[in-house]
């Protein structure tokens, strides 16, 4: 999110947060979820829960920074950041001093693929709140200043990142990785492309995103399934029913070869990367498990015992899988002092090299399932939480019953799978290799 109104939304967000911190203690992953269809034909998941008089809503749209035309970079980006920024008769200061006065949260951010909202309120104010969200949603202004504001915002932030290593060897990351596909544009845009973005551009892009047909709404509260049909009609029957959205290729990265981005910092940032794994592929679980394994379980992974406790190479070093809609990839990260950098990336490799030859022990396989398995119920201990997940199942197409499902999944990934799946994804590419920093390492 942008930063804005930091301190006239603070006391809304601490009482929300006080009241969610109530929720922790009792909410627990072995959730009911309802399907909800309103009269209009709005669907949403709600998980009831009366404890605390909180509600948290969230939704997406299909379309992310990936629909920003050409030379409009950002434009979706910008949209997320001035869709509460007035709405209806309400100007900027008018709207925020609302939320503001009923401690009330509405929020929008972007992705590659999709664009999100939420909504946190107190169940009393829920009418109220409802109202804003389908101000926003429904009738944002796009005024001149408030506008300029956030482009100001989104401007800092490329500034930063010009001199940030991070930014710099994610960027490098995606042009090396997806050349000319919608997946390599700068979702805060450019300086050059936020300059030229107008308000009609805000209209048209919200005309062509904000739209029912690419619609996943997930509940959780003090609600229940009577009282929130009419208000998904409230909030979202009114938007267009299709979507007008440019068609995005399924990608398969580029591999192999090393950029190094030179920047006078006392450490080099690091990044592994090779071709991964989308959602909705059936060896997906088991590469979760592998990469849990190798670098996705901090202290008990292999990258981490590698790089940092057997050698002192870095505070930390992991892997992850970043999982598109039209491809994936499997991202190695590390910083070290520049002099060894050349020594960590070597011993990184090992490691890789390591799963996709030999793959882990069954002793390794059942630790990780026991860990993946038992840690699950963190993902479910706030309302918010839980409504974010109800989404990204509806996103990814999991099925309601996915929650009851998810642990036998991982159970019954065997140490075949995942030496399949580590050969798969590991031994039949090379890995693009980014570095930041001094070229001495």
């Amino acid at each position: 999110m942008t930063q804005k109104t930091f301190f006239r939304t603070l006391s809304s967000l601490a009482v929300l947060s006080v009241v969610a911190l109530m929720a922790l203690s009792r909410l627990a992953y072995a959730v009911e979820i309802q399907k909800v269809v309103s009269p209009k034909g709005i669907e949403a998941w709600l998980v009831e829960d009366h404890t605390v008089p909180i509600i948290a809503v969230n939704f997406s749209f299909d379309g992310g920074s990936t629909q920003d035309p050409a030379g409009k970079e950002g434009l979706t980006r910008l949209l997320a950041a001035s869709l509460d920024e007035g709405a209806g008769d309400l100007a900027s200061e008018d709207f925020q001093g609302k939320l503001e006065e009923l401690a009330v949260s509405i929020g929008f951010s972007t992705g590659k693929d999709r664009f999100y909202g939420s909504l946190r309120t107190l169940s009393p104010r829920l009418t109220q709140a409802t109202d804003l969200l389908k101000l926003a949603v429904n009738e944002p202004r796009f005024d001149e200043t408030p506008v300029e504001r956030m482009k100001t915002q989104l401007s800092t932030q490329i500034r930063r990142n010009q001199s940030d290593p991070n930014a710099i060897a994610g960027r490098s990351l995606a042009d090396a990785m997806f050349g000319a596909h919608p997946y390599a544009r700068p979702t805060l845009g450019t300086m050059e492309s936020l300059t030229s973005l107008s308000a009609a551009d805000l209209q048209a892009q919200h005309g062509k995103i904000l739209t029912r047909d690419g619609l996943k709404i997930g509940v959780v509260g003090s609600i229940d399934a009577k009282t929130l049909a009419p208000l998904l009609d409230k909030i979202f029957a009114d938007l267009p029913e299709r979507s007008d959205l440019a068609a995005v290729a399924d990608l398969a990265p580029r591999t192999g070869g090393t950029v190094h981005r030179e920047l006078t910092v006392p450490q080099t940032t690091i990044l592994l990367a090779y071709p991964g794994i989308t959602r909705d592929d059936p060896d997906y679980q088991a590469a979760y498990v592998m990469n849990h394994i190798l670098g996705g379980g901090t202290f008990t992974s292999w990258m981490y015992q590698e790089v940092r406790e057997k050698r002192g190479l870095s505070y930390g070093a992991s892997t992850s899988l970043s999982p598109y809609r039209h491809t994936g990839l499997l991202i190695g990260s590390a910083a070290t002092k520049s002099d060894r950098a050349g020594e960590t990336v070597e011993v990184m490799l090992n490691q890789l090299s390591r799963m996709a030859t030999q793959g882990p022990s069954q002793d390794e396989l059942e630790a990780a399932k026991r860990f993946i398995t038992g840690s699950y119920p963190l993902r479910f201990d706030s309302s918010g939480k839980i409504a974010r997940q109800l989404v990204a199942l509806q996103n990814a197409e999991l099925g309601i019953d996915y929650f009851d499902r998810r642990n036998s999944e991982i159970q019954a990934v065997t140490l075949e799978d995942v030496q399949r799946v580590a050969k798969r994804l590991l031994a039949e590419h090379k890995p693009t290799i980014i570095t930041v920093g001094q070229q001495q390492g």
